[in-house]
């Protein structure tokens, strides 16, 4: 037999109600920490881009809240970060082992990404060799640039 326990309605408000006091609170004290990220000096980026194409190689520095630094699209850059930052998951994880990738090459871009996000260190490379590997790089520009299939501009 299924047992169903019920929670009564006043234990979830309360429960709730604490739960925006304690946001409330870490958003005083660091905005930037109300929505998971890092204290505002502390996301930080150097982006080194390789065999990505004329006017995408490069080195480029990303500064957020506020975007700043010599990267082509700050603010951008820091949006599409900032979209897959979340509680508990790394924006930057690799492939995930085992994965099924299409045999396909997406060119011999590279890209090394380093420095602190959300308070974390970030130290990751980024390349085209197959199909998980080009939409791991696509989901990340404009942090990345956008790079076309060899042979197409």
């Amino acid at each position: 037999m299924l047992q169903v326990t019920r929670t009564p309605a006043a234990r979830l408000l309360g429960a709730a109600a604490l739960s925006v006091a304690s946001l409330a609170s870490l958003s005083a004290a660091h905005p930037a920490a109300a929505h998971g990220f890092g204290a505002p000096d502390g996301d930080h980026l150097t982006v080194t881009v390789r065999d990505a194409g004329p006017g995408a190689d490069g080195t480029y520095e990303l500064h957020c809240d506020p975007a700043g630094g010599s990267h082509p699209d700050p603010a951008g850059a820091c949006g599409v970060v900032e979209r897959d930052t979340r509680w508990g998951q790394d924006a930057f994880a690799p492939v995930p082992a085992g994965s099924v990738c299409t045999m396909q090459y997406g060119g011999p871009a590279t890209a090394h990404v380093t420095g602190t996000w959300a308070g974390r260190p970030v130290d990751v490379t980024y390349d085209r060799r197959d199909g998980c590997e080009i939409s791991r790089w696509d989901r990340m520009v404009p942090l990345l640039p956008e790079v076309g299939a060899p042979g197409r501009p």
